[in-house]
């Protein structure tokens, strides 16, 4: 009977301490939770909810331009070209296009960081340098004072606009090395111009069910020729072989081969003058201001043949040589005045559009 009362008390006393011990646990208030750090609660506060894709903040610098090639319709660019962005899983340093990239071995591409570096607003940050040919189509119309336009086009290969889109970095994204010249140009003020571009097709890719639209860069370099410089180059060697054409007018009629002479050699020299002149230009299918000046140089030339042939069958007559040597004069001041004022005319308009 001690075992058995002995047991059973140690046996209501476990349960009395253990029941003492439950009902604390049941009747206690649960401890406040901790709050974060001041610094992660600011973290959380500033950090703005993710809307539409993600920005990638793009900016570019031009170091140099080289060997413009009107012929085949491409430049060389050196330049860098850096990217910011938050979304750890992008990497656009990786994923840029160059979209008119001209097939060329000598095309190089350099990334400045193997991993994108991290920046004290929390972005990620990387820079390439690029040194290329690109291709573009030269419009010549207004040939030698047009105005071209040297183009660099960016797109992402990976990320269409829904997931990703270009935001220039400030108000002059991209700008010049203070001392780059072109030989023959004036450089202009470079410009960026960041566009959604859709294409027809998904490519066939079965992931996309709809063709996508792409975030596209497009930095702009405007050049033009000087514009005395390339009118003394142009239109003095075309004035010379005009006064040489001139010059029949004031030979004696009777002299009639020689005149004929005269004026044939001046043609065969404006026609090997304008070979000459557009050896460094593409085959075009509409005609440039430059051949526009050319086709009234050979109108004032054939008319003068037209002229010479037209009156030599009274070339012989002595009595009628001092009338037609007056008729002469006449004849040579109007066809040159009416050739400079439509020279004139052409120029005019030419150089009017190129410096819109």
């Amino acid at each position: 009977m001690k075992l058995t009362w002995r047991s059973l008390a140690t046996t209501t006393f476990s349960a009395t301490i253990l029941s003492i011990f439950a009902a604390s646990l049941v009747w206690s208030e649960p401890p406040e939770p901790q709050a974060p750090p001041p610094a992660v609660m600011e973290a959380i506060e500033g950090a703005a909810p993710r809307q539409g894709p993600e920005q990638v903040i793009v900016g570019a610098y031009i170091n140099d331009i080289q060997d413009v090639d009107f012929k085949a319709n491409n430049y060389i660019v050196d330049f860098y070209i850096w990217f910011r962005w938050r979304a750890p899983e992008l990497d656009p340093s990786k994923t840029m296009e160059f979209m008119n990239r001209y097939a060329s071995g000598d095309n190089v591409r350099e990334r400045l960081y193997d991993k994108p570096m991290e920046m004290p607003d929390g972005s990620l940050y990387n820079v390439i340098r690029y040194q290329g040919r690109f291709s573009t189509k030269f419009p010549l119309e207004n040939y030698p004072f047009d105005r071209q336009h040297l183009i660099v086009v960016i797109e992402d290969t990976v990320s269409s606009d829904q997931g990703q889109v270009f935001v220039p970095d400030g108000e002059r994204p991209v700008m010049l090395d203070p001392v780059i010249t072109l030989p023959g140009f004036t450089v202009g003020e470079p410009a960026m111009q960041i566009t959604s571009t859709a294409y027809p097709t998904n490519f066939g890719d079965l992931t996309e069910p709809e063709a996508a639209a792409y975030s596209r860069i497009t930095i702009t370099v405007p050049v033009t020729r000087p514009v005395m410089a390339m009118s003394l180059k142009t239109f003095v060697p075309i004035a010379l072989i005009v006064v040489c054409a001139a010059l029949v007018f004031f030979v004696r009629p009777r002299y009639v081969e020689g005149r004929i002479g005269l004026g044939i050699t001046a043609l065969l020299t404006l026609v090997a003058l304008q070979l000459t002149s557009g050896a460094s230009l593409p085959d075009v299918d509409y005609l440039m201001m430059l051949d526009k000046i050319y086709l009234l140089a050979y109108l004032f030339v054939i008319l003068s043949l037209a002229r010479i042939v037209g009156t030599s069958w009274r070339s012989e007559d002595l009595e009628a040589e001092e009338a037609l040597s007056r008729a002469d004069r006449i004849w040579v001041a109007a066809m040159l005045a009416g050739l400079v004022l439509a020279s004139v005319a052409v120029a005019w308009t030419a150089l009017g559009v190129s410096t819109r």
